[in-house]
Protein backbone atom coordinates (compact mmCIF):
# COMPACT_ATOMS: atom_id res chain seq x y z
CA UNK A 1 0.00 0.00 0.00
CA UNK A 2 2.69 2.30 0.63
CA UNK A 3 4.45 2.17 -2.83
CA UNK A 4 1.17 2.38 -4.40
CA UNK A 5 0.69 5.41 -1.94
CA UNK A 6 4.40 7.10 -3.03
CA UNK A 7 3.45 5.82 -7.17
CA UNK A 8 0.24 7.99 -7.06
CA UNK A 9 1.57 11.02 -4.82
CA UNK A 10 4.83 11.02 -7.19
CA UNK A 11 2.98 11.00 -10.42
CA UNK A 12 0.92 13.71 -9.27
CA UNK A 13 3.99 16.01 -8.26
CA UNK A 14 5.63 15.20 -11.86
CA UNK A 15 2.66 15.94 -14.14
CA UNK A 16 2.11 18.94 -11.55
CA UNK A 17 5.38 20.08 -12.25
CA UNK A 18 5.43 19.90 -15.67
CA UNK A 19 2.35 21.51 -16.38
CA UNK A 20 3.37 24.24 -14.44
CA UNK A 21 6.94 25.02 -16.44
CA UNK A 22 5.22 24.94 -19.56
CA UNK A 23 2.61 26.98 -17.91
CA UNK A 24 5.51 29.58 -16.92
CA UNK A 25 6.95 29.41 -20.19
CA UNK A 26 3.74 30.29 -22.03
CA UNK A 27 3.35 33.02 -19.76
CA UNK A 28 4.94 36.61 -18.53
CA UNK A 29 3.19 37.16 -15.68
CA UNK A 30 0.22 34.79 -14.11
CA UNK A 31 -1.27 37.73 -12.59
CA UNK A 32 -1.44 39.88 -15.84
CA UNK A 33 -3.30 37.10 -17.58
CA UNK A 34 -5.10 38.54 -20.52
CA UNK A 35 -8.89 40.01 -19.57
CA UNK A 36 -10.30 36.85 -20.89
CA UNK A 37 -9.25 33.71 -21.98
CA UNK A 38 -9.98 31.33 -24.16
CA UNK A 39 -13.74 29.60 -23.55
CA UNK A 40 -13.93 25.91 -23.62
CA UNK A 41 -16.47 24.29 -25.40
CA UNK A 42 -17.83 21.53 -23.29
CA UNK A 43 -20.81 20.93 -24.82
CA UNK A 44 -23.04 21.85 -22.15
CA UNK A 45 -21.21 19.49 -19.97
CA UNK A 46 -20.66 20.39 -16.29
CA UNK A 47 -18.61 18.61 -13.97
CA UNK A 48 -20.18 16.50 -11.62
CA UNK A 49 -20.05 17.47 -7.83
CA UNK A 50 -20.12 14.57 -5.79
CA UNK A 51 -17.56 14.27 -3.03
CA UNK A 52 -16.37 18.01 -3.82
CA UNK A 53 -16.64 20.52 -1.17
CA UNK A 54 -19.68 22.79 -1.62
CA UNK A 55 -21.25 25.41 -0.33
CA UNK A 56 -24.95 25.75 -0.19
CA UNK A 57 -27.57 23.78 -1.69
CA UNK A 58 -25.95 20.97 -3.92
CA UNK A 59 -29.68 20.98 -5.84
CA UNK A 60 -29.99 24.32 -6.48
CA UNK A 61 -30.68 25.38 -10.51
CA UNK A 62 -27.14 26.15 -10.72
CA UNK A 63 -24.05 25.00 -9.87
CA UNK A 64 -20.94 27.14 -9.96
CA UNK A 65 -17.80 25.36 -9.98
CA UNK A 66 -14.32 26.94 -9.32
CA UNK A 67 -11.25 25.19 -10.77
CA UNK A 68 -8.64 26.59 -8.30
CA UNK A 69 -4.76 26.33 -7.48
CA UNK A 70 -3.93 27.38 -3.51
CA UNK A 71 -0.35 28.71 -5.52
CA UNK A 72 -2.37 31.17 -8.08
CA UNK A 73 -2.26 34.92 -6.96
CA UNK A 74 -5.07 35.32 -9.57
CA UNK A 75 -7.11 32.69 -7.40
CA UNK A 76 -6.35 34.59 -4.01
CA UNK A 77 -7.49 37.79 -6.02
CA UNK A 78 -11.30 36.29 -7.21
CA UNK A 79 -11.86 34.65 -3.71
CA UNK A 80 -10.93 38.22 -2.33
CA UNK A 81 -13.01 39.99 -5.03
CA UNK A 82 -15.96 38.37 -6.65
CA UNK A 83 -16.80 35.14 -4.37
CA UNK A 84 -17.74 36.82 -1.46
CA UNK A 85 -20.55 39.18 -3.50
CA UNK A 86 -21.12 35.91 -5.37
CA UNK A 87 -21.83 33.77 -1.95
CA UNK A 88 -23.91 36.26 -0.70
CA UNK A 89 -26.24 37.16 -3.69
CA UNK A 90 -26.63 33.55 -4.94
CA UNK A 91 -25.26 30.98 -2.87
CA UNK A 92 -26.65 32.01 0.71
CA UNK A 93 -30.01 33.16 -1.22
CA UNK A 94 -30.46 29.06 -2.45
CA UNK A 95 -30.28 30.00 -5.97
CA UNK A 96 -26.89 28.63 -6.82
CA UNK A 97 -24.42 26.31 -5.02
CA UNK A 98 -20.44 26.73 -5.49
CA UNK A 99 -17.72 24.18 -5.35
CA UNK A 100 -14.36 24.05 -5.65
CA UNK A 101 -12.18 21.46 -7.45
CA UNK A 102 -8.49 21.07 -7.01
CA UNK A 103 -5.73 22.37 -9.73
CA UNK A 104 -2.11 21.99 -9.56
CA UNK A 105 -0.59 24.38 -11.97
CA UNK A 106 2.20 24.51 -9.16
CA UNK A 107 3.89 21.50 -8.22
CA UNK A 108 4.28 20.41 -5.18
CA UNK A 109 3.70 22.96 -3.43
CA UNK A 110 -0.02 22.93 -4.83
CA UNK A 111 -0.07 19.78 -4.44
CA UNK A 112 0.45 19.65 -0.97
CA UNK A 113 -2.09 22.13 -0.36
CA UNK A 114 -4.77 20.03 -2.17
CA UNK A 115 -3.89 16.85 -0.13
CA UNK A 116 -4.20 18.97 3.09
CA UNK A 117 -7.58 20.89 2.05
CA UNK A 118 -8.96 17.29 1.09
CA UNK A 119 -7.53 15.83 4.66
CA UNK A 120 -9.41 19.09 6.39
CA UNK A 121 -12.46 18.48 4.25
CA UNK A 122 -12.91 14.62 5.50
CA UNK A 123 -12.55 15.35 8.97
CA UNK A 124 -14.36 18.69 9.36
CA UNK A 125 -16.15 19.94 5.96
CA UNK A 126 -18.10 22.25 8.29
CA UNK A 127 -15.14 24.58 9.09
CA UNK A 128 -13.81 23.63 5.41
CA UNK A 129 -14.55 27.11 3.67
CA UNK A 130 -12.54 28.79 6.80
CA UNK A 131 -9.27 26.75 6.27
CA UNK A 132 -9.68 26.99 2.16
CA UNK A 133 -10.07 30.75 2.22
CA UNK A 134 -6.87 30.80 4.84
CA UNK A 135 -4.57 29.17 2.62
CA UNK A 136 -5.02 31.33 0.09
CA UNK A 137 -4.94 34.73 2.76
CA UNK A 138 -1.41 32.60 3.96
CA UNK A 139 -0.06 33.37 0.14
CA UNK A 140 3.28 35.83 -0.08
CA UNK A 141 3.26 39.15 -2.19
CA UNK A 142 3.11 38.58 -5.63
CA UNK A 143 6.91 39.34 -5.76
CA UNK A 144 7.91 36.01 -3.26
CA UNK A 145 5.38 34.06 -4.92
CA UNK A 146 7.48 31.58 -6.14
CA UNK A 147 8.96 31.41 -2.50
CA UNK A 148 8.14 27.98 -0.86
CA UNK A 149 5.51 28.53 1.57
CA UNK A 150 3.05 25.81 1.63
CA UNK A 151 4.89 22.64 3.93
CA UNK A 152 3.43 20.21 6.56
CA UNK A 153 4.11 22.60 9.31
CA UNK A 154 1.88 25.73 7.50
CA UNK A 155 -0.77 23.29 6.67
CA UNK A 156 -0.89 21.90 9.77
CA UNK A 157 -0.96 25.29 11.93
CA UNK A 158 -3.15 26.75 9.19
CA UNK A 159 -5.62 23.82 10.18
CA UNK A 160 -5.42 23.84 13.80
CA UNK A 161 -6.11 27.91 13.26
CA UNK A 162 -9.31 26.88 11.48
CA UNK A 163 -10.42 24.15 13.84
CA UNK A 164 -9.44 24.03 17.22
CA UNK A 165 -10.46 20.73 17.37
CA UNK A 166 -9.07 18.98 14.44
CA UNK A 167 -6.85 16.11 15.12
CA UNK A 168 -3.26 16.91 13.60
CA UNK A 169 -2.15 13.40 13.73
CA UNK A 170 -4.75 12.16 11.53
CA UNK A 171 -4.73 15.74 9.22
CA UNK A 172 -0.91 14.59 8.62
CA UNK A 173 -1.86 10.25 7.98
CA UNK A 174 -4.64 11.44 5.74
CA UNK A 175 -2.30 14.19 4.01
CA UNK A 176 0.04 11.03 3.32
CA UNK A 177 -2.77 8.78 2.59
CA UNK A 178 -3.52 6.56 -0.53
CA UNK A 179 -7.14 7.92 -0.19
CA UNK A 180 -6.65 11.72 -0.30
CA UNK A 181 -4.07 10.80 -3.16
CA UNK A 182 -6.93 9.01 -5.18
CA UNK A 183 -9.00 12.90 -4.25
CA UNK A 184 -6.61 14.85 -6.04
CA UNK A 185 -6.00 12.48 -8.83
CA UNK A 186 -9.30 12.72 -9.90
CA UNK A 187 -9.03 16.42 -9.44
CA UNK A 188 -6.74 16.13 -11.65
CA UNK A 189 -8.68 14.43 -14.19
CA UNK A 190 -11.37 16.77 -14.37
CA UNK A 191 -8.86 19.51 -14.89
CA UNK A 192 -7.69 17.52 -18.24
CA UNK A 193 -11.22 16.55 -19.00
CA UNK A 194 -12.64 20.34 -18.96
CA UNK A 195 -9.19 21.51 -20.47
CA UNK A 196 -8.52 24.08 -17.62
CA UNK A 197 -5.44 25.83 -19.40
CA UNK A 198 -5.74 28.92 -16.34
CA UNK A 199 -6.60 29.15 -12.98
CA UNK A 200 -9.37 30.24 -11.69
CA UNK A 201 -11.33 29.07 -14.19
CA UNK A 202 -15.05 29.30 -13.08
CA UNK A 203 -18.21 27.07 -15.17
CA UNK A 204 -21.56 27.77 -14.59
CA UNK A 205 -24.14 25.15 -15.45
CA UNK A 206 -21.76 23.98 -18.23
CA UNK A 207 -20.04 26.76 -19.57
CA UNK A 208 -16.78 28.30 -19.17
CA UNK A 209 -16.63 31.75 -18.26
CA UNK A 210 -14.06 33.91 -20.79
CA UNK A 211 -13.60 36.21 -17.52
CA UNK A 212 -13.66 35.22 -14.35
CA UNK A 213 -13.89 38.42 -13.11
CA UNK A 214 -16.44 39.53 -15.29
CA UNK A 215 -19.49 39.73 -12.38
CA UNK A 216 -22.27 40.70 -15.25
CA UNK A 217 -22.20 37.71 -17.21
CA UNK A 218 -21.69 35.64 -14.09
CA UNK A 219 -25.34 37.18 -13.00
CA UNK A 220 -26.17 36.56 -16.36
CA UNK A 221 -25.46 33.05 -16.58
CA UNK A 222 -27.21 32.41 -13.31
CA UNK A 223 -30.01 34.08 -13.94
CA UNK A 224 -30.35 31.70 -17.33
CA UNK A 225 -29.44 29.03 -15.74
CA UNK A 226 -32.77 29.87 -13.19
CA UNK A 227 -34.78 30.55 -15.98
CA UNK A 228 -34.32 27.70 -17.88
CA UNK A 229 -35.01 25.39 -14.51
CA UNK A 230 -38.45 27.53 -14.19
CA UNK A 231 -39.21 25.73 -18.03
Amino acid sequence: MKNSKKIVISTLVVFAAIIGLVLFLNREDETAQPATQTAQNTGGKHPSIEGQPTLGDAEAPVSIVEFGDYKCPSCKQWGETIYPKLIADYVDTGKASFSYINVLFHGEESTLASLASESFYKQDPKNFWTFHKSVFAAQPATQEHDKPWVTMESVKELAKAASPNIDLVQFEKDINSDEMAEKVSKDDGLVKEFQVQFTPSIMINGVMLEDPFDYETIVSLIEKGQEEDKK
